[in-house]
């Protein structure tokens, strides 16, 4: 066997393997003693069938298949020898000629790999970068608020629209009449609730149902008829409101309370408004932590100006994805792939030169306040214990969802890794500041 690497295009290898007989030779014969041990071929027993008609039958694939893999191993063997870092997988190469499998003996296999650069980072305060959190401001406490009291209120009635009511309503077109149809103003933006404010029972105005109700399938639930009927019908209806029903916040006493946080955290309406502020800013850092990581990601490969070599890992995704896609659509994407791929392979390097690692019961913990969040969005803020342990063990059993925690855990790390060796400046600034950063992010 002969092994030899040549230096092509920039962090690009090309491995030539050169195998005889004497490489694969042992291996041929294993497997097609195999093949003849379960060859069912008519006229021989099981086991009995001469060996001559069995390399007649299969050995020219064995042969490939076997000179193919010895080749293989020997090149993640050499590089394993040899400390060569590479990226992606070892491909075929573009540069690989034909073999004569039905007279040749010696086969050269050319194999591609793309060299994994050098990471030469040095860190220190002169590396600067600002964390920007934002503030919490009066109205977020108040529509978080309203929003949690939601879950635990109830409907009343109410002499005049508002806001965001919930409407009893009669529709006549002069065709048809919907006696009991519901519109629900809380789903409507600002401007499509205009027409409703001020109005009372037994006011009417006139109404386009497919503004109304966004949906054919909305449309057809309230009309009382089937989807494809909806084009026959006039859009355009009167519309009586018959009643007005209206949020009520519950009352903030010792029941509430028990019912809303049953581990008795929060027992008095000052502790709620404690509450409600510590979950915005709880939410609010998530995102300032989410932007941060960006910045730091793009400043960090700014730093590190790695050279990838693009040209190999276009031909890889192309490999990988067994034509997929075309190389067309490879290129469309390729620069947000580099970016991600980079940034992966930067955090690999933290990761291995400062030691860090994430813990089973870290993941358990994110895993657990995954959980709790899908619970919250089903409205349910406090589940038991039990069942809570349950759905975190079908998150963690869950390979990609697993996959995921361990992802974002890590990505923390390094991000709270390279914040300790650089200088973090905090700077509070308002929602609508943060937003446009992040918009320019």
């Amino acid at each position: 066997m002969n092994i030899a690497r040549e230096q092509r295009e920039q962090n690009t290898s090309l491995i030539r393997v050169t195998v005889g007989e004497q490489d694969y030779g042992e291996a041929v014969e294993k497997e097609l003693r195999t093949y003849r041990r379960k060859a069912n071929i008519p006229g021989f027993r099981p086991g009995m069938v001469p060996m001559g008609i069995v390399k007649k039958m299969y050995g020219k694939g064995v042969l490939a298949e076997q000179s193919y893999r010895t080749a293989s191993n020997a090149v993640f063997e050499y590089l394993q020898k040899e400390g060569i870092d590479y990226l992606g997988d070892v491909i075929p190469s573009e540069e690989q000629g034909a073999f004569d499998f039905d007279n040749g003996t010696e086969f050269e296999f050319v194999f591609e790999i793309g060299e994994a650069p050098k990471i030469e980072l040095e860190l220190s305060d002169k590396d600067k970068l600002t964390y920007n959190k934002i503030k919490v401001e009066q109205k977020m406490h108040d529509d978080y608020r309203a929003n949690f009291l939601r879950r635990y209120g109830r409907l009343v009635d109410a002499d005049e629209v508002a806001s965001d009511e919930a409407l009893n309503v009669k529709l006549d077109n002069g065709e048809m009449q919907v006696e009991d149809a519901y519109v629900g103003l809380v789903s409507m933006s600002e401007e499509e609730r205009k027409p409703f404010i001020g109005k009372k029972p037994g006011d009417k105005l006139e109404v386009d149902v497919t503004t109304l109700y966004k949906t054919p399938a909305q449309r057809a639930a309230v009309l009382g008829v089937k989807e494809p009927e909806l084009e026959k019908i006039n859009p355009r209806f009167t519309l009586e409101i018959v009643k007005i029903r209206r949020f009520a916040e519950p009352e903030l006493n010792e029941e509430f309370f028990k019912m809303a946080f049953p581990a008795g955290n929060v027992k008095s309406e000052a502790e709620l408004d404690a509450y409600v502020d510590g979950e915005i800013a709880r939410e609010l850092r998530r995102e300032s932590d989410f932007l941060f990581t960006l910045q730091l990601r793009d400043y960090l490969l700014r730093k590190a100006d790695l050279k990838m070599p693009e040209a190999f890992l276009k031909r890889w995704l192309h490999t990988i994805n067994e034509g997929k896609f075309t190389m067309e659509e490879i290129e469309k994407d390729f620069a947000q792939f580099l970016k991600m791929f980079t940034w992966n392979y930067l955090q690999k390097h933290f990761i291995a030169e400062d030691k860090l690692a994430v813990t089973k019961e870290e993941a358990e913990s994110e895993a657990r306040e995954l959980a709790r969040a899908q619970f919250a969005q089903y409205g349910m803020p406090s589940v038991p214990d039990e069942m809570l342990e349950g759905y975190v063990r079908r998150i963690l059993d869950d390979k990609e969802q697993s996959r995921s925690i361990y992802e974002k855990l890590y990505e923390q790390k390094v991000v709270e890794d390279v914040k300790s060796k650089i200088k973090v400046t905090e700077k509070s600034v308002s929602a609508e500041d943060f937003a446009k950063l992040a918009r320019e992010q």
